[in-house]
């Protein structure tokens, strides 16, 4: 059950949990090949999970964004094909510190299972002297996993992010500065962010080491976005780097906030959706 381990776990607890499955997920928005960096390079005996294949949905309106939830069928088949059945612990890793990582982890614990990210990923990985492997991955054992509804409490609508950031509460947007103030418009529709948002870069999180910063220090970040209490919804470019404030909260001891899959790639998709530009406000004490 949820809750055995934490959101974020260092290499020890590899070191005595030898039963968990490593998974390496690297997807980079830029289009280079995550499987052929798992192949040049990967934690030994990890699997690879495709973002695109396993985690994401296709053929969805443009409103729902670039990667939607996908059904929840089609995950459990993936994830039992990965060898990741009901009872399975997970550590998922990357080489960006969490970025693409976050998602496996976010989606698993929304189920109730057993997931956390390795603490630094790859890059602490091999600094800290540990082995990697060349080559593909083993053919993992296939496992059960049952099918479960995407739990509506961890979830928001694009309407519930609207009356959230139009009532002062904290609408957490991951992307990076110039994303989110339209500077740099990248593969969306429209540039800007939501209205009201603001803007907690998804590598802001983290330490100069790669690592995630301490609670105290996380702590401290949520309280100057306003984030401490009540209601928070936590968005980015298509649902993926938010999972980073998504974690990084829990790590703090917050509650995890709620995700807006969808985000900027499906809110922006929405002509009738207003945009707004520059800077957020300062957040009212």
């Amino acid at each position: 059950m949820l809750g055995v381990i934490p959101p974020v776990v260092d290499a020890s607890y590899l070191d005595s949990h030898p039963e968990a499955v490593l998974a390496d997920v690297r997807w980079y928005l830029d289009g280079r090949d995550g499987l052929a960096a798992f192949e040049a390079g990967h934690l030994p005996g990890a699997i690879w999970v495709d973002l695109e294949g396993a985690l994401a949905a296709h053929g969805r309106p443009a409103t729902e964004g670039r990667h939607p939830l996908p059904e929840p069928a089609d995950f459990a088949a993936a994830m039992g094909a990965l060898g990741i059945g009901d009872h399975t612990v997970v550590v998922a890793y990357d080489d960006t510190g969490g970025l693409t990582a976050g998602r496996l982890v976010t989606m698993l614990r929304m189920l109730g299972c057993d997931a956390a990210m390795l603490d630094g990923g790859l890059a602490v990985w091999e600094a800290d002297g540990r082995p990697v492997a060349i080559g593909p991955a083993n053919v993992p054992t296939p496992a059960t996993f049952t099918p479960t509804p995407w739990p509506a409490h961890r979830l928001a609508s694009a309407d519930e992010a609207a009356a959230l950031a139009a009532s002062g509460g904290a609408v957490l947007d991951a992307r990076a500065a110039e994303r989110f103030t339209g500077e740099v418009a990248a593969i969306d529709p429209r540039p800007g962010h939501l209205p009201g948002a603001r803007n907690s870069p998804w590598a802001s999180v983290l330490g100069p080491d790669g690592r995630m910063k301490s609670p105290e220090e996380l702590r401290t970040h949520y309280a100057a976005l306003g984030a401490i209490n009540g209601d928070v919804i936590a968005y980015c470019g298509s649902g993926v780097s938010a999972c980073m404030n998504v974690m990084a909260m829990e790590l703090a001891g917050l509650a995890p906030p709620r995700l807006f899959v969808a985000s900027w790639s499906g809110w922006s998709a929405d002509p009738d959706r207003p945009t707004e530009q520059g800077p957020a406000a300062p957040v009212q004490p």
